[in-house]
């Protein structure tokens, strides 16, 4: 019986050894840090990730933050800046920006109205 015992207690101490040394988000961020490795390159060598690109939607309010709910996909996405944001509010948008595909965060350059 204590043979059982101590080989539990052995097992138990190994898994929460392994779990602790390997991080929780690598096996989540698995697949869409392949995908970022994919990503095209421009002519001096640097990732298409750090592109500036336009997403539109609508600025909501999401617990204490301002995020852009993307209409088409049912995305949102964080903004890195609340302030640019707050004019925004409740109203469809086009905000231009780098996208950190690993957080969900657009890093703003510009918000600007569009029709709805």
């Amino acid at each position: 019986m204590k043979k059982v015992n101590m080989f539990l207690v052995a097992a138990v101490l190994t898994v929460a050894v392994y779990s602790l040394s390997v991080p929780a988000y690598a096996w989540q961020n698995a697949p869409s840090q392949a995908s970022a490795q994919q990503q095209p390159s421009d002519s001096n060598g640097a990732s298409s990730a750090t592109e500036e690109k336009a997403f539109t939607g609508k600025i909501m309010k999401a617990g204490s933050k301002l995020v852009l709910q993307d209409s088409t996909s049912g995305t949102s996405y964080q903004l890195d800046d609340q302030e640019k944001a707050k004019p925004y509010q409740n109203k469809q948008v086009k905000v231009t920006g780098t996208l950190d595909a690993s957080s969900g965060v657009i890093h703003v350059s510009s918000i600007e109205a569009v029709a709805s």
